[in-house]
């Protein structure tokens, strides 16, 4: 059985998709953009600041499972611009620690609303 999960420290969906899902002893949080919940805008304009964001947002989603970034074991992280792969991941590791997550980066064509960063995560209880 899965079950729709939501926290409303992080935005909401912007189309057909839930923030995360959870099934068994999994939780899949849907990529995030960088938007602040409290003002509906993008953290910042530079790649720290959208990153710390993403992150932050599925921080939040996992808290209301009551999970940590502790039980996330893969991330997909999607990039507009690859060249900014090493300041992204000074931000990532602030949120992780050994052992760290499987990841995927990417950079792509564009992001939803001119975002630099998305990242999506899926956690194990």
């Amino acid at each position: 059985m899965i079950k729709k999960v939501e926290s409303p420290l992080a935005p909401a969906a912007i189309g057909p998709y839930s923030q995360a899902i959870a099934g068994g002893d999994v939780v899949f949080v849907s990529g995030q953009l960088p938007i602040d919940v409290k003002t509906g805008a993008f953290a910042g304009e530079d790649i720290q600041a959208q990153t710390r964001q993403s992150l932050e947002n599925i921080k939040a989603i996992l808290e209301s499972e009551g999970l940590t970034m502790a039980n996330v074991c893969k991330t997909t992280v999607l990039l507009a611009d690859i060249g900014e792969f090493a300041a992204m991941n000074e931000v990532y590791a602030e949120f992780f620690t050994a052992p760290y997550p499987a990841r995927a980066a990417f950079q792509v064509a564009a992001l939803p609303k001119g975002a630099k960063v998305e990242i999506e995560a899926i956690a194990c209880r």
